[in-house]
């Protein structure tokens, strides 16, 4: 099971008595400033709960699945997503 975008906005408004429309301009501006920052090389941290960053990725060779012919895929960027302390430890005790 997961939680969407409308539900999640209805458990933060429930949770913090903002109105719905106020939780999604919360989300909507976490999202903005996740993206304004990585794409800046910022990490993002959010203490117990989880870190963002941007990571770099070489350029290497790989296979196209279809002809299984070598390809150059190139240099790029990459996203890693780490749980924070109080997010292991919710995971954990489940």
């Amino acid at each position: 099971m997961s939680v969407n975008r409308t539900e999640l906005i209805a458990a933060i408004a429930d949770r913090s008595g903002l109105s719905k429309s106020d939780a999604d301009k919360a989300i909507a501006a976490l999202q903005e400033v996740l993206v304004d920052s990585l794409s800046k090389g910022e990490a993002v941290k959010i203490t117990g709960l989880l870190s963002v960053e941007r990571t770099e990725r070489a350029a290497r060779k790989g296979r196209n699945p279809r002809t299984g012919d070598e390809i150059e895929i190139p240099a790029g960027y990459g996203v890693k997503i780490s749980a924070g302390s109080n997010l292991k430890k919710a995971v954990s005790n489940k």
